[in-house]
């Protein structure tokens, strides 16, 4: 904003271009959905060229339909791709620890676990193993917190497939089939179209 150049004026006119070409895309909230909650979080590690952070993303579906999602650069340098997506990991569940207590606040039980979705084998064994390594120091508060709440039965860890990883959408640059395909399966919909 402090110093715009030609590169962030040809971003703004993409996504006007994008807006006008979809004016009817909107998500869909079907009424016969269950009330369970499960997040998709994911990170894309050291994808900014500048300063080599991490970007996370995540979203919080409410049954069928996402109800949260967030996209945004790591606040330090990630030393490995496990680091990066336990980070992401850790973001994820401050919300679902937040929205627990809003569901709470609003007299709606959710006494099941609420499910987190993490394509990263290293970062789910992480967080189920108790013991901490020499590779794990830097991040053994996130460690904790993560696994204080697995322990709980807050929320309940879970691999998701790479293809199947929702949270892609937030933190890569991703080709138009896959792009449309992430839509779908997150119930962005064109709303003026037929059923």
């Amino acid at each position: 904003m402090h110093k715009p150049c030609q590169p962030h004026l040809d971003a703004a006119y993409y996504v006007l271009r994008y807006l006008k070409s979809s004016p009817g895309q909107g998500l869909f909230f079907p009424s016969n959905s269950d009330f369970h909650i499960k997040v998709y979080c994911d990170a894309d590690w050291a994808s900014c060229p500048m300063t080599r952070r991490s970007v996370t993303g995540y979203y919080i579906f409410l049954g069928d339909a996402p109800i949260s999602w967030k996209s945004k650069k790591q606040p330090t340098v990630s030393r490995s791709s496990a680091e990066s997506e336990y980070r992401s990991m850790a973001a994820a569940t401050s919300e679902l620890i937040w929205l627990h207590s809003l569901l709470a606040d609003l007299s709606v039980p959710h006494s099941q676990p609420m499910f987190l979705h993490c394509d990263n084998q290293s970062a789910l064994h992480i967080a189920t193993n108790p013991v901490f390594h020499e590779r794990t120091k830097h991040i053994e508060i996130d460690c904790h917190f993560i696994r204080e709440h697995l322990q709980s039965g807050l929320i309940a860890a879970q691999y998701v497939s790479t293809h199947f990883q929702l949270a892609d959408i937030l933190t890569k640059a991703l080709g138009r089939d896959r792009f449309h395909f992430l839509l779908r399966k997150l119930g962005i919909q064109n709303l003026h179209a037929p059923p």
